[in-house]
């Protein structure tokens, strides 16, 4: 059987693709043979050769405005859109520490970028009658920690819902629509989380994460997620071997979710 998995100069944009899980997703796509466009607030140096960036705050609607502008100059259209941007600096202290400011900022960072890109590039998506939209949600939208993701987890709960609703009104125009749902993923800001923990706990590294898988409840697998395996499985979703699958979720986070 071939592992092709059919990506051959197919138009993918991946939002939040310069690091971390981000990055993974668009080595894994331009290996695969797509054409992507990455974006993320600055270029980096090591940008990868073949890859357009465009260098964009999609957390502002000006931001998303020109990411949009800049896939539809460089491809005309889209055939792919990964929306992996996302992260929270919300502070500890559970509910009473979360001011509107903190609020706003928590959804515009992540589930304003899915729904501004979305309404700009769906259009060519459905005048061309094909093309694959993942959304990057969060077991924390299941498994909220009250003391510090409160605010990320609801805005990750409102993206899901908000997918498994684009998905019921684009899927019968040949558009599908898939929810990814990561764990803990072991990129290089875990890593230093971990070491700083760590060393605050007078521990090794395999200490430092193990503060933070108990942190979750346990990883019954007993580490996390690296990011090429996110990539791998999202590659998987975006290539025509999955024409099948469409308004579901994917979890993979070593089994911390506890229930069926």
């Amino acid at each position: 059987m071939s592992f092709d998995l059919g990506l051959q100069n197919t138009r993918a944009l991946v939002t939040g693709g310069t690091k971390g899980t981000g990055a993974a997703i668009v080595d894994a796509l331009a290996n695969a043979g797509a054409q992507v466009i990455a974006t993320a607030r600055s270029i980096p140096a090591d940008a990868r050769k073949g890859v357009h960036f465009i260098a964009a705050d999609v957390a502002t609607s000006e931001g998303c405005a020109a990411v949009a502008d800049g896939v539809l100059a460089a491809f005309g259209g889209v055939d792919i859109i990964v929306h992996v941007v996302g992260g929270s600096s919300a502070p500890g202290g559970g509910f009473a520490a979360l001011n509107d400011e903190i609020w706003l900022r928590e959804l515009n960072l992540n589930l304003m970028p899915a729904v501004r890109l979305d309404r700009a590039l769906l259009p060519g998506m459905i005048a061309q009658g094909s093309g694959v939209i993942v959304h990057v949600t969060s077991i924390q939208r299941a498994l909220p920690l009250p003391e510090a993701t409160t605010a990320y987890a609801a805005a990750k709960a409102a993206l899901s819902t908000y997918s498994k609703s684009l998905s019921k009104e684009v899927s019968p125009k040949g558009i599908r629509v898939v929810r990814v749902a990561p764990g803990w993923i072991e990129t290089d800001a875990a890593v230093a989380l971990a070491e700083r923990l760590a060393e605050q706990a007078r521990t090794d590294y395999d200490g430092g994460k193990k503060i933070i898988m108990d942190a979750l409840g346990g990883i019954p697998l007993g580490r996390p997620a690296k990011p090429s395996e996110v990539a791998d499985l999202i590659g998987f979703i975006v290539s025509p071997r999955a024409g099948a699958i469409t308004g579901t979720e994917f979890v993979i986070d070593g089994g911390t979710i506890p229930t069926v």
